[in-house]
């Protein structure tokens, strides 16, 4: 063989030798890719899995057909409302509606006022389900249905105020298509959130975002406000979505499109649908929904209550106020108690109490566990059943005349007088010292206290002059914090105690 055939044959081994490495390169890189995009990203705090975003038409397509639109009609009188002071509904602040206020020939009293939103169906048989402020005081109410829009009136089956959910029955011929319920409880902060319904009459609108938070309370009315519970979400929600469902990301309803703060974008709430799955089984059966209470007021445990009262933890429902006669007041519940446990339920948030008491049947035995002066404490409650929320609220802060701070504290006190009773409607037979002023810049200020509250207790202590409030006052250190139990009195011999906690300045 020559010297240049050698030379040849080399030149070819060296390419044949690149050909082949280069494809076993390529190969293994490729490999690598491909291995890479499954491998969960690093972090500081630990793997995040990868997520492929997923197409939103398919879950469209196989829900937006049993996603209705609602239509109500009211008939009301103009001077009533008038008078009413104009029947304002507190779902409109959240929803405000733009057929309010209808105009009317002089002399026709009488009007009608039509509004909508939105629902969605639960049944092939036609069960459907919305918000009862949707439907609320509706004379007729029509559901509007399926790709050709045909409209049916429905049947109010079921209203629950407290949690604003109602249900609705259709009649068909055929079986309906449906959205699946599925689990509230297994939400995350940060997981898909599909919300559908008919936004200002746009039918079968559909928007995207992610679950914003959980667990949010508006206190939008006094009859809502022991079980708000929402889902916040930041998938827009406009007026008209009110009652329809809002999704994960497999198609299956996780909450009720209930409500949207007008003055901000973006922050719209639904109730959870385990809400909605707890009750259905009354509003079917009976249209309301019973619930059992043992009368108490309670609230989260903040570091200055768990500061205030030597508490172990913020975890608990802290007793603010006992109602007279209820059973928890035949239990001896007292306020200033910590619930932390409802027979074998560990209570951390009022959520917890007030849930799992609410489902039970009057007349249920329950065991509740209490802190009380840093000692656990079992008692036994028997459950009456709910009593309906009446309209009245507390009544608002008043304004006094200006008089001079008591103490340090930014706080004017009176002795109670029939002329104060009078006044800030104090309940006869009352004892206690009045507030009739708080600064607004002072400790005072920041706690929840109120011109025409009534104070009888600080640190545990009757208080019935102010004599006695400046003596216990006085004999606290810099620092230290003050529990000043009050009662705020509004109309009707209503009433509500609570506890105002105030740091020594």
């Amino acid at each position: 063989m020559t010297h240049g055939m050698k030379r040849n044959l080399s030149i070819f081994a060296i390419i044949i030798a690149s050909v082949v490495f280069g494809i076993i390169l390529t190969a293994d890189l490729g490999w690598m890719r491909s291995s890479r995009a499954q491998e969960p990203i690093q972090t500081t705090q630990g793997s995040v899995p990868s997520v492929t975003i997923p197409s939103f038409a398919t879950v469209a397509e196989r829900v937006m057909p049993a996603v209705v639109s609602i239509t109500t009609t009211e008939v009301f009188n103009r001077s009533e409302r008038r008078r009413g002071g104009g029947g304002v509904d507190p779902f409109e602040f959240f929803f405000p509606n733009p057929n309010r206020d209808p105009r009317a020939p002089e002399g026709d009293d009488q009007g009608l006022q039509r509004s909508g939103g939105s629902g969605f169906i639960i049944s092939p048989d036609g069960y459907v389900v919305t918000n009862n402020h949707v439907i609320e005081g509706a004379t007729r109410v029509q559901v509007q249905y399926g790709d050709e829009g045909r409209n049916v009136t429905a049947k109010v089956i079921g209203t629950d105020p407290a949690t604003d959910l109602a249900l609705l029955k259709i009649d068909v011929d055929g079986p309906l298509p449906t959205v699946p319920l599925g689990d509230s409880a297994a939400i995350r902060v940060g997981d898909w959130a599909l919300a559908i319904g008919n936004p200002l009459q746009f039918e079968n609108t559909l928007t995207v975002g992610v679950i914003s938070a959980k667990n949010r309370s508006l206190g939008i009315s006094q009859t809502t406000q022991s079980f708000e519970n929402f889902i916040q979400t930041d998938a827009a929600i406009n007026y008209g979505n009110s009652g329809g469902p809002l999704l994960n990301i497999n198609g299956e309803a996780i909450g009720i499109n209930t409500a949207i703060r007008a003055s901000a974008q973006n922050l719209g709430f639904a109730t959870p649908v385990n809400v909605l799955k707890r009750i259905l089984p009354q509003l079917r059966e009976k249209g309301s929904v019973t619930r059992s209470y043992i009368g108490i007021n309670v609230r989260d445990v903040d570091q200055d209550r768990a500061e205030a009262f030597n508490l172990p933890s913020i975890s608990g429902a802290f007793v603010e106020a006992v109602t007279s006669g209820a059973p928890a007041e035949k239990a001896g519940v007292l306020h200033g108690d910590v619930v932390v446990k409802v027979d074998d339920v560990d209570v951390r948030r009022t959520r917890d109490l007030i849930d799992y008491v609410s489902d039970q049947a009057p007349g249920t035995r329950v065991r509740i566990e209490v802190i009380r002066d840093g000692q656990r404490r079992s008692l036994n409650a028997v459950t009456a059943e709910r009593p309906p929320d009446g309209d009245e609220e507390a009544a608002p802060s008043r304004s006094a005349p200006d008089e001079p701070a008591q103490d340090k504290l930014g706080i004017s006190l009176q002795e109670l007088t029939p002329a104060l009773s009078r006044q800030f409607r104090i309940t006869e037979g009352a004892r206690g010292v009045v507030v009739t002023g708080v600064k607004e810049v002072s400790p005072a200020g920041e706690s929840n206290l109120a011109a025409g509250d009534l104070i009888t207790q600080v640190n545990g202590q009757e208080v019935t002059s102010i004599a006695q409030f400046r003596q216990i006052v006085d004999r606290q250190s810099s620092g230290q914090l003050l529990r000043i139990y009050a009662t705020r009195f509004g109309t009707g011999g209503r009433s509500q105690s609570f506890f105002a906690i105030i740091r020594v300045p």
